[in-house]
């Protein structure tokens, strides 16, 4: 998949099938549409495109938006190449972008930027300065500029809708396993390995403590989840405590792994961390070994669930 950082870059030498969004967690609802789109494309001898956007529109046109998302952008585009798309452009989104009019979106973008012959949108998609241009406007630019519009229907977009509200108010509560299954995957983590307080070595749990750099990332409630990651091409299953380490009188929140059956230095090592269940809520316990037998627990549940 090619992935190219401003429409500006964008190579116009094929034609090209296109859907445009955020895409946020790119979840069942999501893969619905690209796989339409990705298919349509095959068809249609096009190379199929995702047009998205950041810094999320909202983020731009809302000051007071305290937006979380599902995907960094690095995890959203090893999700797309992974499905078979064949590029993804990500385009800054600007005050100025926005004020586009929905001809000179279509004309000089569309058009004239990414050689668009078919595009895959939804019944209520509306772009153009103030949102102004609905699915009707953009079949009548369609027919005056020579490209296909397939709409995708109610029930479709319905249906992405009420996934992307339900993965986050359960990742909110810490309900990991119905985000994963409106995500199609399990919920990831990708982040740096920085040194800790080293208090999970003197626990005889040493950990990893993972640092997110995307601060709109949005990390789900605080506990004890089970968690897998690739590391060195070996799968490693652990688990993660998610919060402020109350026991130790922890002061920043923080997301710190422990795993099994591993070692090794992993300092300044990016890895990425799937989230399988939550097991416990974070607790502030009466002693350091209180929080050490509660952790021997933790691992024994772990273990459980992942032999089942």
């Amino acid at each position: 998949m090619i992935t190219v950082q401003s429409i500006s870059k964008y190579d116009k030498e094929h034609n090209s099938a296109i859907t445009i969004g955020t895409f946020d967690g790119v979840h069942i609802g999501h893969r619905k549409i690209l796989q339409r789109l990705i298919n349509n494309a095959k068809e249609l001898g096009l190379r199929s495109t995702v047009l998205t956007f950041f810094p999320h529109p909202r983020m731009v046109l809302q000051k007071d938006s305290d937006i979380k998302l599902l995907n960094t952008l690095e995890e959203k585009q090893q999700i797309l190449d992974n499905m078979g798309l064949d590029c993804l452009i990500v385009h800054p989104f600007t005050s100025s972008f926005s004020r586009l009019t929905a001809t000179e979106f279509v004309r000089d973008i569309l058009v004239n930027r990414l050689g668009i012959k078919k595009i895959v949108i939804g019944y209520d998609h509306r772009f153009g300065r103030n949102r102004n241009a609905n699915i009707n406007d953009l079949i009548t630019f369609g027919s005056a500029f020579d490209f296909q519009v397939e709409e995708i229907p109610a029930q479709l977009i319905d249906d992405v809708s009420v996934s992307s509200t339900k993965i986050r108010r359960a990742l909110e509560e810490g309900d990991v396993k119905t985000a994963n299954a409106y995500l199609g995957y399990s919920y990831l983590l990708t982040g740096t390995v920085k040194k800790g307080r080293g208090l999970g070595k003197q626990l005889d749990f040493p950990t990893a403590n993972l640092h997110i750099e995307a601060t709109y990332k949005l990390i789900p409630k605080n506990g004890v989840y089970v968690v897998r990651a690739k590391i060195n091409g070996n799968i490693v299953h652990g688990m993660m405590n998610i919060g402020f380490n109350p026991t130790v009188d922890g002061r920043t929140r923080s997301k710190e792994i422990h795993f099994f059956d591993f070692e090794g230095d992993l300092y300044d090592k990016k890895i990425q961390v799937e989230l399988l269940e939550r097991i416990r809520d974070e607790v502030k316990f009466e002693s350091v070994d209180a929080l050490r037998a509660q952790l021997q627990r933790d691992k024994e549940i772990s273990l459980e669930i992942i032999s089942s």
